[in-house]
């Protein structure tokens, strides 16, 4: 998320490019040769969404990062991508709209196809986009569209810096907490990384300020274990006896106390 017409343009990212080091164009739709990469099997890898992008009059460019190709849709002078949903915010004082605010969309390259949900894919990305947060200062939040977050440029750089050097998952941000019509604590985005979301069940959930540290918890532990399948048995930091249970369609990982 750009402020209002500051998008940078082509000459702007390959300027972040001779900064960033482990980040080149590996195709430019502009230019009538893109880089041809090859697979691990041989397969040539083709440039994705250059018919699709010229349709809509955007401007992108593709970039490769540790050896992952990822999209950068959206650049000036060309159309901003959509403006995406968010019903959550971490580190911004008001929710960011379309009048203040224009959007590029970071992806994952065609060859990544089916693997967008990998852990060394999302690093990937993740770092790409943290990489661009350090170097733009008019790059001021980063919406996460599994969770609906926007996300502020110094608490996303600090908490994605600290997961790509080993650190804890970064739960507040590229997951959210609601509230449910029943009280419950309910996690939002998870599904994207194990398949099922995270609920904390009432009266655990009372205190919701300590029901999300709670959540922020377990969900490190669920995204490193990618999930649970039947009831397991934990002791909660205050030292609360605590079961979880997956629901019966397996979508929900409910916690409450034993």
């Amino acid at each position: 998320m750009f402020a209002k017409g500051k998008r940078p343009d082509r000459a702007a990212i390959r300027g972040f490019i001779s900064v960033h080091r482990a980040v080149s164009v590996s195709h430019d739709p502009s230019k009538d040769t893109p880089l041809h990469l090859v697979a691990a099997d041989g397969e040539t890898l083709e440039p994705c969404i250059e018919k699709d992008a010229t349709v809509r009059g955007m401007v992108w460019l593709e970039l490769l990062r540790e050896g992952l190709v990822f999209d950068l849709c959206g650049l000036s002078p060309g159309e901003a991508t959509y403006f995406p949903q968010i019903d959550h915010r971490f580190d911004l004082e008001d929710m960011p709209g379309a009048a203040q605010y224009e959007a590029l969309q970071l992806s994952p390259g065609q060859h990544l196809a089916g693997g967008e949900h990998s852990i060394p894919v999302v690093k990937g990305l993740v770092g790409l986009a943290r990489d661009l947060v350090h170097h733009f200062e008019d790059l001021e939040a980063v919406v996460w569209p599994p969770s609906a977050s926007a996300i502020g440029q110094r608490f996303f750089e600090s908490v994605s810096t600290a997961w790509l050097e080993g650190g804890t998952f970064p739960a507040l941000g590229l997951t959210a907490f609601r509230e449910t019509i029943d009280g419950a604590l309910q996690s939002r985005g998870l599904d994207f990384w194990i398949g099922q979301e995270l609920r904390i069940e009432p009266p655990l959930s009372s205190d919701k300020v300590a029901a999300t540290r709670l959540g922020v918890r377990l969900i490190n532990q669920l995204v490193l274990v990618g999930g649970i399948d039947g009831n397991e048995r934990i002791i909660a930091p205050d030292g609360t006896r605590l079961i979880l249970r997956t629901s019966r369609n397996g979508k929900f990982v409910r916690v409450a106390r034993e």
